[in-house]
């Protein structure tokens, strides 16, 4: 079984994809929008404050009547994140993330972020786990 590292090593990103939190939501939503990402950290220098998702747009933008370019991202991120060491395993990050109802995983050594893992990484990679597992049962059932 893989674990959150070796999933952010598959996905092959050179660069976190972060934003400031004086940056406004539109700034913010631009971003996801280029990079064609649901959710992006917030960063102080190399300090994780918070993640603003789509999730928090629609919740506390829109149904609140405040404006993208009105509203800087550290008044909407969610501030209290759940995160994860780069050891800790596939079922283990899916377990977490359906605990706590969240989608998106920030994976930290130490204090150093490492990445993202998104619950479409995670579901990914157990279907690539189960179809592999599937197919060796063929084989050891079929005898090739």
């Amino acid at each position: 079984m893989k674990n959150a590292r070796h999933l952010l090593v598959e996905k092959q990103l050179h660069e976190t994809i972060s934003i400031s939190p004086q940056a406004t939501v539109y700034q913010a939503l631009q971003l996801m929008a280029e990079k064609n990402i649901g959710a992006v950290l917030v960063m102080e220098g190399d300090k994780l404050v918070g993640i603003f998702s789509e999730r928090d747009y629609a919740r506390k933008v829109v149904l609140m009547g405040k404006t993208s370019a009105g509203t800087a991202v550290a008044d909407i991120m969610t501030r209290r994140l759940v995160c994860v060491p780069p050891t800790m395993l596939v079922d283990e990050c899916l377990a977490l993330m359906t605990e706590k109802r969240i989608r998106h995983l920030p994976v930290l050594d130490d204090d150093s972020v490492l990445g993202v893992l998104s619950i479409g990484d995670l579901v990914r990679e157990k279907i690539a786990d189960q179809e592999y597992t599937i197919e060796q049962l063929s084989h050891y059932i079929h005898g090739r």
